[in-house]
């Protein structure tokens, strides 16, 4: 693929991606074998094997695969690792749905015959996310693509959890957890999603117990609730200690309508004055702020009522109080009849309303909107649930990884978020890591007939702890798949096999720990550095991490957790967290919403290249992202544009240049576009360096548009004409070429898929450009072909802008006269007499002669000024008056827009869409009205 040959006229994205993504997959040019060179490592959040490409994952990749392009480029050993979550939940459901459409289900097969199911799917049509990853450009080392239950990876997942557990860091406790009823499985709190509910407000009396009344006389407390069936299992109503109403009954008890249960009265600071009746009804075994209370009061966990089943039927409390009318009643039913109950005993404090025209009506409840938790793959009211589950003691565990972004060993960017991951880490609580699933991890613990736990790596391990004879029965439960994610930094690159000596615990948990890091494993060699270095050696700690947001503390502070615990070394020197992928207007994408944007049909439609250039651009630190798909199309056009460059190059002569230097050049135009080179490389440097994509973006853009393409092509236009000097004509070319090629090369972590095929189409290559050397001009900004080239741009394009606001053709030819020039202006002004004419149709008149009376248009640049007489080219009058009415309309209109920013009622209440118009509209109008004052002011 290194014959040169003629462009097409027409940019096809499809074909060009069709074509180059295969040929460099194909040559191992993702991973080229780079023995001893520096390396570079960026892990990929592993995205579910359930998965399909939205555009969340085509910002975080496109954002991962510029870094690894651009350290490619400079020489380092660049590893992407790439791979896919088993995605537990996902995945089990996708597989029982299938059994659902051929009338079956999970409960007909043994669990190995259907985990066998779950792994015929993922052979069968799992990973179709790592195909449109591909589509994408990702650049990623797919000859070690990694699955989390792949058995070197199970490997690693059980060695922690069995080596967490002997340390006392995993044990077996009962809490509250977040209890998906329709999947019959605890999930994580990422799992969970808020939704708006229309709902109630019930209010109900709680008699005191024992003759106790309040200082007003009273002989209950009024409780309200949202969740009346949880009543059944209350154990305590709260009061704030310094809430003078309720000082005299703290202590005392209220005895429970329908139950008949005695539940004291405690003080906690749970309970507002301000809300409602300041009393706060306790159920600790299903709310999670009450189970806090609970603790506080002294209740044990093991000793906290439960009122539900797996389903979130009722079933009976330890105490046997719930009548059995309640019993096997579905939770929302129950709702309805503890109301019914609590209305006929008198309980239920009607809700009421006095109308306009003064009638009073009373209703059960007071209507509310409810924020409330729902799962999002099950699609039910999540149930807080008292149960046995697997934790993780998060909060020692946090300790180091908090210490590594406290000493900058871990930088995270933007900086802001450390706020935010302190304030997390150091209210971290125990981390529930087991699931009632089949699909999964299975977690590696025995139970004996006497309930005794024994915990091991295998079966043979687990029985020679437990002694010959005892009979054992593993554990249902399978470990959260973010657990299993979070060793992804270490146990991609072949740990345990090449691992750190046996643990021995950190610092900052008391103790020491030493890291050895053992032989190359069967994962791969490719690019390690001596012999007997391991990958895990070389790779690791990785370099960068970039993250959404939100997942920070899901899975970047975990790995971050077990990194530091394992590997005695923090798992990157940085974090990159982005924003989200928002719609037009601001909003937060989701299907019901239907503003979701298929990152695959803007492929379709403009091409992966414009797409991730999209993406890098409004890449801003600490900002979200609009999606505009304008923006996309117009990045489609800057691919265009440079595609005609290339072309307009390739018919004059311009082809591939031999070197990495800069030519030598004596022409200021040459010697401006290699300075040019210089600052936009060093601008490169500086933004990737800085993580500022926006900027790197920003950068590139311009060289190539601006610079490039708008004004260095046409600058040596002349010289590349058929009458120039041979010698200047030779210098250009060699010059054009190279700075194409220094354009290829720095435009490709960006642009991937155009610029490899520039490369090839402009000459022949020794090498494809994926693996070609980042740009080294040893050369330097020559100030003086700087200034001399920026002062005939600005001539050139200060005429025509001027000829544009005066309707003048541009192909009008005017005379120039120069007044008040300097010697170099002059020296300038004789050395472009050709190029004037050419490109900006102006004929210089001799530098000392006076330029006519009468009208004309006034152009200044720098000190001298270039007048240019309009007699017999346009009528001055009519034009005069054309401008004038022009610029008295559009002032009306910006100073209308300019009236309602300055309202605060305005830009308080109106939609934020409306003020970011309005401001938009005012913004275009201002820079009108400067235009066309300008236009007017040079006609006198």
């Amino acid at each position: 693929m290194t014959d040169k040959t003629e462009l097409p006229k027409t940019f096809d994205p499809a074909a060009i991606e069709a074509k180059w993504y295969p040929h460099w997959e194909g040559t191992n040019a993702f991973r080229p074998e780079r023995p001893g060179a520096e390396p570079y490592t960026i892990v990929n959040p592993p995205p579910n094997v359930t998965g399909s490409l939205h555009i969340g994952h085509a910002l975080d990749n496109t954002l991962q695969d510029i870094m690894i392009r651009y350290e490619r480029l400079r020489g380092k050993d660049a590893l992407w690792v790439v791979g896919t979550d088993h995605a537990g939940i996902a995945t089990q459901m996708v597989v029982e749905r299938q059994l659902e459409a051929k009338q079956d289900k999970r409960t007909n097969y043994s669990r190995e015959d259907f985990v066998q199911k779950v792994w015929e799917w993922k052979e069968e049509s799992g990973g179709a996310i790592t195909r449109q990853l591909r589509r994408l450009g990702c650049s990623m080392d797919w000859s070690r693509e990694q699955f989390t239950m792949d058995p070197h990876f199970s490997k690693a997942v059980l060695k922690v959890f069995v080596d967490l557990y002997n340390q006392g860091l995993i044990y077996r406790d009962k809490r509250l957890v977040n209890w998906d009823p329709k999947l019959k499985t605890a999930i994580s709190d990422l799992e969970v999603e808020t939704r708006e509910v229309q709902g109630h407000f019930w209010h109900f009396r709680y008699p005191l117990a024992d003759g106790v009344t309040l200082d007003d006389g009273r002989d209950h407390i009024v409780v309200a609730t949202t969740r009346p069936e949880t009543m059944l299992a209350d154990m305590a109503v709260a009061v704030n200690g310094a809430d003078p109403r309720y000082a005299s009954v703290i202590g005392k008890y209220v005895e429970l309508p329908i139950t008949g249960r005695r539940i004291p009265i405690v003080a906690d600071d749970h309970a507002d004055p301000e809300l409602g009746s300041g009393a706060v009804k306790i159920t600790p075994g299903h709310d999670f702020n009450d189970f806090e209370v609970g603790r506080r009061a002294g209740i044990a966990a093991s000793e906290m009522l439960n009122m539900f089943d797996a389903e979130a039927r009722v079933v009976q409390t330890a105490d046997g109080l719930i009548p059995a009318e309640f019993i096997g009643v579905d939770r929302f039913d129950a709702r309805k009849l503890v109301v019914e109950r609590m209305k006929a005993l008198g309980r239920l404090v009607p809700h009421v309303v006095t109308a306009k025209d003064g009638e009073v009506t009373e209703h059960d409840a007071e209507p509310r909107t409810i924020q409330t938790p729902y799962g999002d793959r099950g699609g039910v009211v999540i149930e807080p649930w008292l149960t046995d589950q697997w934790y993780v003691d998060a909060k020692t565990l946090a300790q180091p990884a908090i210490e590594a972004v406290k000493t900058g060993v871990i930088e995270i960017v933007p900086k802001s978020w450390e706020k935010t991951y302190f304030h997390w880490m150091d209210n971290i609580q125990p981390w529930c890591v087991s699931r009632q699933l089949w699909w999964g991890h299975r977690i590696p613990a025995w139970y004996g007939s006497d309930g005794q736990c024994y915990v091991a790596e295998t079966e043979e391990e687990a029985q020679a702890l437990a002694g010959d004879g005892v009979t054992l029965e593993r554990d249902a439960d399978v470990l959260d798949t973010w657990f299993s994610s979070a060793l992804w930094p270490f146990a991609t690159l072949g740990w345990p096999d090449a691992a750190p000596a046996p643990f021995v615990p950190s610092e900052v948990e008391g103790r020491q720990e030493t890291v050895v890091l053992g032989p190359s494993t069967s994962l791969g060699t490719n690019g390690e550095g001596a012999p007997g270095t391991s990958l895990l050696a070389k790779h690791y700690p990785n370099d960068l991490l970039i993250s959404g947001f939100d997942i920070l503390f899901f899975w970047d502070a975990r790995m971050a957790m077990m990194g530091t615990h394992f590997m005695g070394q923090a798992p990157w020197k940085r974090l990159y967290l982005h924003g989200l992928v928002r719609a037009a207007d601001g909003a937060k994408m989701s299907k019901s919403k239907g503003n979701t944007v298929d990152p695959l049909g803007l492929i379709d439609s403009y091409g992966a290249d414009a797409l991730r250039f999209f993406m890098a651009a409004m890449e801003s630190q600490g900002r979200d992202i609009k999606m505009d798909e304008r923006r996309v199309e117009g990045y489609r056009n800057f691919a265009t544009k440079l595609w005609n460059a290339a072309r307009f190059c390739q018919s004059n002569g311009i082809g591939a240049s031999s070197s990495v230097a800069a030519p030598a050049a004596t022409l200021a135009v040459n010697r401006w576009i290699i300075g040019e080179v210089v600052e936009t490389v060093a601008a490169l440097d500086k933004a990737l360096a800085d993580l500022r994509f926006d900027a790197a973006a920003n950068a590139i853009y311009h060289f190539v548009w601006d610079q490039f393409c708008d004004w260095y092509l046409e600058l040596i236009k002349p010289v590349l004409s058929a009458e120039s000097d041979a010698g200047e004509a030779a210098e250009t070319r060699a010059v054009a070429g190279w700075v194409l090629d220094q354009i290829l090369v720095m435009l490709h972590p960006f642009m991937p898929f155009i610029t490899e095929e520039l490369w090839h189409a402009l000459g022949e290559r020794s090498n494809d450009l994926i693996v070609a050397q980042w740009p080294a001009p040893l050369a330097e900004v020559d100030a003086g072909a700087k200034a001399e080239t920026e002062w005939r741009i600005d001539l050139v394009g200060s005429i025509r802008s001027a000829k544009n606001e005066l309707g003048i053709a541009p192909g009008t030819r005017l005379k120039a006269f120069v007044q008040d020039a300097n010697d170099q202006t002059k020296a300038w002004v004789n050395g472009f007499w050709t190029g004037a004419q050419r490109l900006a149709r102006i004929d210089f008149a001799p530098l000392d002669e006076a330029a006519p009376e009468g009208a004309n248009l006034q152009i200044v640049v720098n000190e001298a000024t270039f007048v240019l007489p309009l007699e017999g080219i346009i009528d001055i009058a009519a034009e005069k008056a054309r401008l004038s009415k022009a610029l008295e309309a559009v002032s009306k209109e910006a100073k209308s827009l300019e009236g309602r920013l300055s309202n605060p009622a305005f830009v308080e209440k109106a939609k934020p869409e409306a003020v970011e118009k309005a401001r938009a509209d005012h913004a275009e109008k201002s820079a009108e009205a400067e235009r066309l004052a300008a236009a007017l002011a040079r006609l006198g």
